[in-house]
Order: structure tokens, then sequence, then C-alpha cells
């Protein structure tokens, strides 16, 4: 599906874009890339004053508040280097970004994104980060379940899998909302704010 409108109460939700993760392998677009693509977006957010939220993922470095439960694919355990949940440099540095820290692969579970949104009156965001089948993912199904129109930025995420990128670009993220590239969708925040 095309992107058709952006509510006047759009938001743009950034996810994992933080100096441990974006260095990663990615496909089919780099993290450098997705930096970029993710920067000039939150440029023409800002300028028309709406809402930029960037969420990070972190951990207690004791691991107490990893997740729990089996899985078939082992944890990894080790502790992470210092700074690598920190927000990079490019994206960094505005006080008026909304900053959510999570536990988990969404962005809702266990933060006060919905509650920094709903407060603002925001109805519709706008989605891009690493990596695209699990953070982007999860916090797409779960803004969708909130009742938010989803618009995802799919030259504005990657992932480590490129199967597992396409399948969630393909077959999950148009039942969950409407996809565009980056230059659409600032061309569509320009027209719906001019």
């Amino acid at each position: 599906m095309s992107l058709t409108t952006l509510d006047t109460r759009t938001a743009l939700v950034l996810i994992d874009l933080q100096r441990g993760i974006v260095g990663l392998p990615a496909v089919p677009h780099s993290g450098e890339e997705v930096v970029s693509r993710a920067a000039r977006l939150a440029d023409a957010f800002r300028s028309h004053g709406a809402p930029v939220v960037l969420v990070r993922v972190t951990a207690a470095a004791d691991g107490a508040d990893r997740l729990p439960g089996r899985t078939e694919t082992p944890q990894r355990n080790a502790t992470p280097p210092p700074g690598w949940d920190t927000i990079v440099d490019e994206l960094s540095g505005h006080p008026e970004d909304i900053l959510v820290t999570k536990r988990n692969w969404g962005a809702f579970h266990g933060t006060d994104l919905d509650l920094q949104l709903r407060r603002r009156g925001i109805t519709q965001i706008v989605l891009g980060g690493v990596a695209t089948s699990i953070g982007v993912e999860s916090t797409a199904r779960a803004a969708h379940e909130h009742g938010y129109h989803v618009t995802l930025a799919t030259d504005a995420m990657s992932d480590v899998d490129p199967e597992a990128h396409r399948n969630s670009i393909e077959r999950i993220f148009p039942r969950l909302g409407e996809s565009g590239t980056t230059a659409e969708v600032i061309d569509l925040l320009a027209a719906t704010r001019g």
C-alpha cells in the first residue's frame, strides 16, 4: 500500500538507533544509511514542530532485567560495552525529542511511550530503525493494537537477516499500516503541514 496521508498529530518513532546496534552488519541498508535517512526524517519532523521519539534498548549490568523464558535461540548474556546504548550522534542533542528506554523488543511494553504519545494527542506514528523484524515490527504491532495509524519508512530500517526483513516488509507491515520511503514521508509531511 502506498502512503495516503499523515494525520496532523503524527510523531516519528525511531527504534534502537544507538551506538552498539547500528554498527552491526545489516541488510538491505547499512546502519549508516538507516541513520542518515532517520536523521533526515527527524529534521523534517522537527522543522514542522512534530514530535520525534528516540527509543533505545538497554539492560542492567547484572542482567537482572533480561527477558525470562526459554527459547530455541541461545540468549546472549555478555555484558555490553559502556556506551553501547547511547543514541547515535546524528540524532542526539535535541532537548525537545522524547527519549524512551525499553528492555524488550517492542517500544510500548513496560515504557511510557503510549502515555507520551497520548498526552500530545498523537494519532499516527512513522516508524524506522533496527531491526526491522524485531524492534520495529514489535513496535508496529503494538502501535496498531493501541489504535494508532502506522506508517513505515521502509528505507529507514534494516535487519541482520534479509529474509526476516523481507517478510516484515512484504507480509506483516501491509496488515499494520502503510509503507513508503523516507522521501515520500518527508514530501507528504510537507504537503500536509503546508
